[in-house]
């Protein structure tokens, strides 16, 4: 593990055959990654059991609505919510029992209608007719058990958890990529999911050279170290989606050496440590220069701490050996290995967290060579102070101890006390978002958002309807507000509710329109008037709405006019809501884009196009994730790929 030239042999070998051509990072990270696909190494399928800690190859797009039915969140009564206004502990109001009741996974034989209830259980299947259920607390069972008593009032929709609002089918529910924990295997277990397709596991060769290196657990002789650089690579290499493959302590042995790597080559990476600086002891690097295609592509780099590392690339696979000095080998690891090792695990690229902070104590670094600098963060009355965490490469301990780095440039000589620096943290879980996105929801939304990601971009997307995300962007809380909403006065969507503190990226245009089960008589061949009036004038044709505040909601009270038919109370917050109900007859009709309905195979009558587009607070335009987003928008490619889901693109 050693990088001193102080090996035997080296006063009797005064030819030095082993050289340091120092270049900077920047040019190291290119040479090295210029004979590298970084790329995943491959896909397999796994048991949904042995999928924890894996990574995702394809994005989970849900084929079934999570909950499947509209599902009671308490143990009470399905009734109609109009039956309990204006209900009173003093002054109950009284309905009928039907002759049943709804335990989980039971199937209700008879609807709700006004006057009367059902009972049912926390998770039972909400009857037809019912919009409603009425807490147990708050009724008393009459009349020998025929009738209860409604000792308060509820509203349509309380205590309901409808299909489709947990997962909505057609909804990509987790994205290549991801690194599969418990949450996301809960996820995959909703779905139905009992295999999964992830990305194969890089394996990568693991060893430490050097007489003086003795593995954990053997007795320490005099002038001998623990050999730590293995454990802590390979922990880092399982952090990343990779396999270790531990290949042991390799003495300072030539033959040694050559057949270790040659073993090492088996695997798809290889990492040793040790035997890199100049000085004809040191071993690794004449054994790692008999590689070719292309061999050593970079043998000391202009780094502190980290200096000695040598790149070497034979046939594709990555051969690295790294410094000695435990600090030295970890700062090296995760500048140039990796970045590597996240490709080929399919991970998306990392990005550090920083923070400011102020140096409290002047810093002198050495010119030619960027700095590594472990810090410990402090509180102070002016802020965070950054203690220098100055125990050297050698130490095992600094980097555990450390609170995050910064970076000082190869040009700078000196840091005075006070200066402002940016510290990258380490070890912290929770990542700033780059791209905040708030409003209504679209599947389209969902292929440019993964497309994002893809590009390394961490975003957010919460979706409250087209008014809640205006009225977010109005507040500076987003960066976008995707949005649907028709101006009655002028019939234009979206541009007319903007201020001048919002400036309008335009996306595309989606059918708005009537669905209903294929073959329903009073819907099948009908135009729009006639399906509208055959839904309205029938007391037992049954509706699903949407949540006010959304653009299909202003839609669907201008197309009612007033009436309020059965169902109005039923207020889902999306598209695969509607069109859930519509499909398993809990509803009758509805209003959903053409995109949805063809997933669920409805019947459709054409409304009006709508614009769906996006609101961006215009100090925000210059934003690289925004600038991202709009510069993806443009691409012809994903434009074609919008058009193939049914979307009207210009």
């Amino acid at each position: 593990m050693a990088d001193s030239p102080s090996r035997s042999g080296v006063a009797r070998d005064a030819a030095q055959t082993q050289f340091l051509d120092v270049i900077t990072r920047d040019e190291a990270t290119a040479r090295f990654r210029r004979h590298l696909v970084l790329a995943p190494l491959g896909t397999e399928t796994v048991a949904l059991a042995d999928a924890l800690g894996r990574v995702l190859a394809s994005d989970v797009v849900a084929s079934v609505d999570v909950p499947g039915f509209d599902r009671s969140n308490v143990d009470g009564f399905a009734i109609v919510a109009q039956d309990s206004f204006g209900a009173l502990e003093e002054r109950p109001r009284t309905v009928a029992l039907n002759d049943e009741v709804l335990a989980p996974g039971v199937v209700a034989q008879a609807p709700v209608s006004e006057g009367r209830a059902t009972p049912i259980a926390t998770g039972g299947m909400l009857p037809r007719g019912a919009d409603a259920v009425l807490m147990i607390e708050y009724s008393d069972v009459v009349e020998e058990g025929r009738a209860i008593e409604i000792r308060r009032p509820v509203t349509a929709g309380e205590n309901v958890s409808y299909a489709g609002t947990d997962i909505a089918r057609g909804e990509t529910a987790l994205r290549a990529g991801t690194r599969l924990t418990s949450r996301e295997i809960g996820v995959m277990a909703a779905l139905g999911a009992a295999r999964i397709d992830v990305y194969r596991q890089p394996r990568v060769a693991i060893f430490s050279t050097g007489n003086e290196i003795v593995e954990p657990g053997k007795p320490l002789r005099p002038g001998a170290v623990y050999d730590s650089n293995a454990a802590i690579i390979g922990a880092a290499v399982e952090e990343l989606a990779g396999v270790p493959v531990h290949l042991g302590v390799i003495p300072d042995d030539e033959s040694a050496l050559a057949d270790a790597l040659h073993r090492g080559l088996a695997c798809d990476v290889v990492i040793f440590s040790g035997g890199t600086s100049k000085g004809a002891g040191d071993i690794s690097y004449r054994v790692a220069s008999r590689l070719a295609n292309p061999g050593v592509v970079a043998h000391g780099v202009a780094l502190k701490p980290g200096k000695p590392i040598c790149l070497a690339v034979t046939d594709g696979k990555p051969v690295v050996i790294l410094p000695g000095f435990p600090t030295s080998a970890i700062f090296t690891f995760h500048e140039f290995v990796a970045p590597v090792l996240r490709a080929f695990a399919g991970l998306p690229i990392e990005h550090r967290h920083a923070v400011d902070a102020t140096l409290p104590l002047r810093i002198n670094s050495e010119r030619g060579r960027t700095e590594y600098l472990l810090v410990g963060l402090v509180q102070g009355a002016q802020g965070l102070s950054a203690y220098p965490m100055g125990k050297g490469s050698g130490s095992v301990t600094t980097w555990s101890g450390a609170d995050g780095f910064i970076t000082i440039d190869q040009h700078t000589e000196m840091l005075d006390a006070g200066s402002a620096v940016s510290v990258q943290l380490l070890g912290r879980d929770v990542e700033p978002c780059d791209l905040v996105i708030i409003g209504s929801h679209c599947v389209g939304l969902d292929l440019v958002i993964g497309k994002l990601v893809r590009q390394g971009l961490r975003t957010k997307s919460i979706y409250v309807g087209s008014m809640g995300g205006l009225a977010a962007a109005k507040r500076g809380e987003c960066d976008i507000a995707s949005m649907h909403l028709l101006d009655p006065a002028t019939r234009e969507y979206n541009r007319p509710f903007l201020t001048p503190a919002l400036t309008l990226i335009e996306g595309y245009g989606r059918m708005q329109g009537f669905v209903f089960r294929r073959g329903d008589a009073r819907f099948e061949g009908r135009r729009l008037p006639q399906a509208v009036e055959a839904a309205t004038s029938a007391a037992d044709c049954v509706m699903v709405n949407r949540n006010a505040g959304s653009g299909t909601r202003i839609l669907v009270d201008e197309l009612l006019g007033g009436r309020k038919p059965a169902g109005y109370g039923v207020q889902t917050r999306s598209h695969n809501a509607v069109a859930a109900a519509v499909a398993q007859g809990r509803a009758d009709w509805g209003v959903a884009i053409d995109t949805v309905a063809r997933q669920y195979g409805l019947g459709f009558i054409p409304m009006r196009e709508e614009r769906y587009d996006f609101a961006v607070p215009t100090a925000r335009l210059s934003r690289p994730a925004v600038r991202a987003f709009r510069e993806l928008l443009a691409d012809g490619a994903l434009r074609n790929e919008l058009r193939d889901l049914g979307f009207h693109v210009g």
